[in-house]
């Protein structure tokens, strides 16, 4: 199998975030990294759960987003919370500049994976659910597993 044809497994994975957001849109960027922070990931040891995206300085850049440290690393070992750079083209950075404009919208960290040797995170132009809408997804979805199992008892 050739390398562009492999299956990336995600590293970190950011659960919550269809639940809280509407996911309208999705980009790739790539992330500037340390040494023991690349090694770290690897492992699987970062989180996702509460981070978010936002422009500044016509740079991207992930905020909150916890990479444990490297057990093996010495002094010179990584903050788990610093601020990291997203690599991305200036047409994305302006497309996602704005979405930013419109009240409600947000970008958050979906995915964290190795593409090609290179890690990598997907990133979701999302807007934010009210609470009814959480009840309505939790509704379909509760129908959804009924009708399932409905259908694997018929065809028993």
């Amino acid at each position: 199998m050739s390398k562009s044809n492999q299956k990336t497994k995600p590293l970190a994975q950011n659960r919550k975030a269809s639940h809280d957001y509407s996911i309208d849109d999705t980009i790739e960027a790539g992330l500037v990294l340390r040494g023991t922070e690349i090694k770290s990931i690897r492992r699987g040891s970062a989180n996702l759960k509460d981070s978010y995206a936002r422009v500044y300085q016509d740079e991207m850049y992930v905020y909150n987003m916890h990479i444990a440290p490297y057990e093996e690393g010495n002094r010179f070992n990584h903050e788990p919370l610093r601020t990291r750079k997203l690599l991305l083209h200036r047409k994305e950075i302006n497309k996602l500049r704005s979405h930013m404009q419109e009240p409600g919208n947000a970008i958050i960290p979906l995915k964290l994976y190795i593409k090609n040797g290179v890690c990598k995170m997907l990133l979701g132009i999302a807007t934010g659910k009210k609470k009814y809408d959480k009840r309505e997804d939790l509704k379909k979805k509760q129908m959804k597993r009924e009708i399932d199992r409905a259908m694997k008892e018929q065809y028993r």
